[in-house]
């Protein structure tokens, strides 16, 4: 069998393969809607943390069909969707925990008690409506492919999921969040996905 290559980045030959970044702030009622604005929206102060095992992004849909008596006539319409992005955290705090978690909190102070001792204890609270935030997030996975082209999948939404938190002698203590989105625009768009691909020029 003849090797595949591909002519272009992200063309339909190409195979995905590897892990990427996540990066997530709050949702300001603006989402990047140009690979610059979402490039730029992928800086170093927003990686939520480092990921372990790759990420998933899922989109499930439920149909109705309706049909005549014989089956002659069909019509199958879409009556409800959920797209929910998957990651593993393997690294993390207590901010991390409050972007995770609706319910939570997260507080700095003086570790000593002291306001002149610089070294500080960040203390979290979770759980009880009232640590409640309210917050949705911008989410972006970025997918790293130097050869074949990066993709970048953003969604807004809150992470439905929890948080357990592990901590065993053998592993690091793994977060697995999941992020289900909410439409984002007025035809309800709940994934938008960018993918780097070069024009006919480059391609020949």
């Amino acid at each position: 069998m003849p090797e595949i290559k591909s002519t272009a980045k992200r063309s339909n030959r190409v195979i995905t393969l590897g892990s990427g970044h996540i990066y997530v702030n709050p949702y300001s009622g603006k989402i990047p809607s140009t690979y610059s604005e979402i490039a730029a929206f992928c800086s170093e102060e927003r990686r939520l943390g480092y990921i372990k095992g790759g990420a998933s992004l899922e989109y499930s849909q439920e149909t109705y069909e309706e049909k005549d008596d014989f089956g002659i006539v069909r019509k199958i319409i879409t009556t409800s969707e959920t797209a929910i992005l998957k990651f593993g955290l393997i690294t993390w705090n207590g901010e991390t925990l409050k972007t995770l978690i609706d319910r939570c909190q997260t507080t700095e102070m003086p570790k000593s008690g002291n306001d002149a001792d610089s070294s500080k204890v960040r203390v979290t609270k979770i759980g009880g409506g009232g640590n409640a935030q309210g917050d949705y997030y911008l989410a972006v996975f970025h997918h790293v492919d130097k050869i074949d082209g990066d993709v970048y999948v953003a969604i807004i939404g809150r992470n439905t999921a929890g948080a357990t938190l592990s901590f065993t002698m053998d592993a690091g203590t793994l977060i697995e969040p999941e992020f289900t989105a909410i439409p984002s625009d007025e035809d309800g768009t709940l994934i938008l996905m960018f993918e780097e691909i070069k024009d006919a020029d480059e391609a020949n």
